[in-house]
């Protein structure tokens, strides 16, 4: 492990996440990877009873503000600070402990960006501003942003309508992605989600009828066919100075939804025109912090396609963990505390598995196996495989998160049960059957 005095173990970390999902296991994992390092970590997450609260590493949590207003998240950390300085105390020369604070999904941080400049200096945070963030975040302004630099990106049309939505889909080709441009507007419970894959034109229709409820613009996007070792993530931390030295390509074996979803099983594995591709973005685009990137190959053309960029840790930010513990959340912790980042050591071949999505890909395409069967990395040594979950140090959450699924799975067939039900329900009776009229003759009818 890294030497725990290379860390400013004064300096506390709030782990920040507005939306409320008590699955993401990169939560789980950042607290896991600051406090082993013997870093004080809190939360604002949805619940302190989600399963990552039960987490050993974690000090504290408040429950995340009710709405995703960039002023309360500010007014809520404020006083989270205040409750964490008066358990721990004041620094010798009198002054307040400085927090860092780590956003963890997209809305939290375009509202930390967007109050960067008041939570200064009391809060650590890159040097990041909202428009920077958005040219990322928004899909929509990605598709720009890509054309403008001549990156490869799906070929992507936004309708001012209906009617033409259709005509772009069937421009595009059915089935085509269809995503909401900023899916952290979303309502929760509407049943909307940020990406999808729709077939025909009518759910093109019906989707784009949703426009007004879901917040910002609907775009459909050119589908690139799936396949074995097409995707790939880079996940990375841009220094103050630019420098881009904590970063690493991972291949996506399994995902959920199968083919266009998050990543159940992912490998550390080299792919330079991946690297070159993202390094090259940073530098263009003068970003700082934490990154995820998704790519999608084009066996057609050979060239690897942006599908997303993340301005923050992605969920399986721990598989690019090196045989030194340091990863891009320590990296950050690192840097933005004056402490020199190490170089990143390679560890290929190292696996990240998700044990509830995994379990859910095996069972809807079973026979789907990676092409690297061994484990192996380029220097042949077996590589190490990490559950998002399970750790024999901090084993409570795996239980709490168990149980948790298990009610979310029950509770999502009985609504399934209850709209079968009610389909059945709604049908028209079926009319009798009218038997055929007898003969009024007594005759029998000749052969």
């Amino acid at each position: 492990m890294l030497r725990r005095q290379s860390f400013d173990t004064s300096v506390p970390t709030v782990l920040v996440r507005l939306d409320r999902n008590p699955f993401h296991h990169g939560t789980l994992g950042a607290a896991r990877s600051l406090g082993r390092a013997g870093i004080p970590v809190h939360a604002v997450i949805e619940s302190s009873r989600s399963p990552v609260a039960r987490s050993r590493y974690l000090r504290s949590t408040r429950a995340s503000p009710g709405t995703t207003t960039a002023g309360e998240l500010t007014a809520l950390l404020h006083r989270y600070a205040e409750e964490i300085e008066e358990g721990t105390g004041p620094t010798p020369d009198g002054s307040s402990t400085p927090l860092l604070v780590l956003p963890l999904d997209d809305v939290s941080a375009l509202a930390l960006a967007r109050r960067r400049a008041e939570l200064s200096p009391r809060f650590l945070l890159p040097a990041q501003t909202e428009e920077q963030l958005l040219r990322v975040a928004d899909k929509a302004a990605l598709a720009e942003t890509c054309a403008a630099l001549g990156l490869p990106h799906p070929r992507t049309e936004l309708p001012a309508g209906s009617d033409e939505a259709a005509a772009m889909a069937w421009s595009l080709g059915l089935p085509v992605v269809a995503k909401w441009s900023r899916p952290w507007l979303l309502p929760a419970g509407g049943g909307l989600r940020s990406t999808s894959i729709v077939r025909s034109l009518a759910e093109v229709r019906e989707l784009y009828a949703r426009s007004p409820e879901a917040g910002s613009r609907l775009l459909l996007q050119e589908l690139l066919p799936a396949g074995r070792d097409l995707d790939w993530f880079f996940h990375g931390y841009v220094g103050g100075d630019g420098g881009c030295t904590t970063g690493a390509t991972g291949r996506k074996e399994r995902s959920w939804p199968d083919g266009a979803g998050l990543t159940a099983v992912g490998r550390w594995t080299a792919n330079p025109a991946v690297e070159r591709a993202a390094r090259e973005l940073f530098d263009a685009l003068g970003f700082r912090g934490v990154c995820d990137l998704d790519f999608r190959m084009n066996r057609s053309t050979g060239a690897y396609h942006l599908l997303d960029f993340n301005p923050r840790p992605g969920a399986q930010f721990r598989l690019f963990a090196d045989a030194d513990g340091l990863d891009v959340v320590r990296a950050l912790h690192l840097d933005l505390t004056g402490r020199p980042v190490p170089p990143h050591s390679p560890a290929y071949g190292r696996r990240f598995v998700v044990e509830n999505y995994a379990v859910l890909s095996l069972l809807t395409s079973p026979r789907r196996r990676p092409a690297d069967r061994s484990g192996a990395g380029s220097d042949g040594v077996p590589g190490r495989t990490e559950y998002a979950w399970c750790a024999a140090d901090d084993p409570v959450p795996a239980f709490a998160m168990g149980l948790a699924w298990l009610g979310h799975l029950l509770r999502r067939a009985v609504v399934s049960a209850r709209r079968f039900l009610g389909s059945l329900r709604a049908r028209p009776p079926l009319s009798p059957t009218t038997p055929p009229a007898r003969s009024s003759s007594n005759q029998l009818t000749p052969r």
